[in-house]
């Protein structure tokens, strides 16, 4: 059954707030802590459906993964090879960041597993991490090469690499990480721009040896993970819309706590201070080696920019909020180097410039990017593609533009920011 949205013009967001736990940490916290010696005690954990899978596929793989609480997970870890096979499928669900790392240390396992997700994710390519990791020896089988359900033949005897990943993500680098954890001798990645560096960052924490940089990370394999306390911070992915619903709806005033300000995270921050955002950050600090920061966010008056390419890398998973702010902030937005949009949850790029289309935005579209004259919006009947932040960008333009905005199949919103439409009518969004 669908579960579709109705957004109506709101009269400013006001207050104090958290978001979910970031996502992609919450993947990387379970999956390190499962490798480690020991009990990891996981705090503000995201509750959403893609996290829960890879938190599923622990368990049958044999860690005792507890839940006291919501947002909090005690895993008992097994060690680098104390993983047991699994005779069912593991299903990744809509996880991307998921079955890619999975991908990297199952081949490196000694049983056999099977990777499955839904329909959506069985359409998104996988062949930019298989081929990478049958360089270093691994055995994938691929629908088609490219598409899940993977096969993947544990047994196989993992080398270091001097490997380029040649594209510039977060995920194909982490998942040679993960099997460079059991690669013999050194594998040194590089990237063509630097991505999160989430996985390396908690490697370090744990007490792996391993050295990066922005662009380039060297691992040696034989290492071992003590076990650890993981305090996650809230996710940018989600903060993005409430800080681009407060910029955009006059007499808007909010504040958002312990937001993950990770250098490789905020690149959407810089793009939307370029367009003249009122964003300040307060109470800068450390938290399980990670920045964290307050932000607050006021009304301002945005105006088009011509995007640095440098910044596209640093909030690519934001580019869908920042098309709305583009299509109603003064004068026009260029925006390129943003062909990895077009191989997420859905065409992004389609998605998004089909949905302002309809709302009576004028934009061009390239086979990398996006042209948006900025303006008014006009209510509209909108295909979200069943892709949460789609959805979600959406919900906030409708806040802004004259009548009422119906967003098509939001389901899938609960696999990244469960309890969005709750926290965004507290804040004073219409939303239902």
């Amino acid at each position: 059954m669908s579960l579709d949205w109705k957004a109506s013009r709101s009269a400013g967001l006001q207050g104090t707030f958290t978001v979910p736990g970031d996502k992609s940490i919450s993947h990387r916290a379970i999956m390190l802590a499962a490798l480690a010696e020991g009990e990891s005690r996981i705090e503000g954990f995201l509750e959403g459906e893609d996290t829960r899978a890879t938190a599923r596929i622990f368990s049958q793989l044999g860690v005792r993964i507890e839940t006291p609480d919501a947002h909090t997970r005690i895993v008992h870890g097994t060690g680098l090879h104390g993983l047991k096979g699994s005779s069912e499928p593991l299903d990744c669900g809509n996880a991307g960041t998921g079955m890619r790392l999975l991908a990297g240390l199952l081949s490196a396992q000694a049983f056999d597993s099977v990777l499955v997700g839904d329909a959506s994710l069985s359409k998104r390519p996988m062949a930019r991490v298989i081929g990478l990791l049958e360089a270093m020896g691994a055995r994938i089988d691929a629908r088609d090469g490219n598409f899940a359900p993977l096969r993947i033949h544990g047994g196989q005897a993992l080398h270091g690499q001097v490997m380029d990943s040649r594209v510039a993500s977060a995920q194909v680098k982490s998942a040679l990480i993960f099997a460079a954890l059991y690669a013999e001798g050194e594998t040194v990645i590089s990237e063509p721009r630097p991505t999160r560096d989430y996985t390396e960052s908690m490697l370090k924490a744990l007490g792996w040896p391993i050295t990066f940089e922005p662009g380039r990370v060297s691992v040696h394999g034989g290492g071992r993970l003590q076990a650890g306390n993981i305090r996650i911070p809230g996710d940018m992915s989600s903060a993005a819309f409430l800080i681009a619903a407060a910029l955009l709806i006059p007499g808007s005033d909010i504040t958002l706590r312990n937001i993950g300000i990770n250098p490789r995270r905020t690149g959407v921050l810089q793009a939307f201070k370029l367009m003249g955002g009122d964003i300040r950050l307060h109470h800068e600090r450390l938290e399980s080696g990670e920045s964290v920061a307050d932000l607050r966010i006021r009304h301002s008056e945005l105006h088009g920019i011509e995007l640095p390419e440098v910044l596209v890398p640093d909030m690519i998973d934001e580019c869908p909020i920042f098309f709305i702010a583009a299509a109603l902030a003064k004068g026009e937005t260029r925006a390129f180097g943003l062909s990895e949009l077009r191989v997420k949850e859905s065409d992004r790029i389609a998605s998004m410039v089909k949905g302002l289309r309809s709302m009576g935005a004028q934009v061009e579209e390239s086979p990398d990017g996006v042209v948006i004259a900025g303006g008014r919006l006009a209510g509209a009947a909108i295909d979200s593609f069943e892709d949460h932040r789609i959805a979600m960008s959406f919900a906030v333009a409708g806040q802004c533009a004259e009548g009422v905005t119906v967003i098509r199949d939001c389901a899938n919103v609960a696999t990244s920011f469960p309890g969005f439409v709750e926290l965004a009518r507290s804040a004073g969004m219409n939303l239902e």
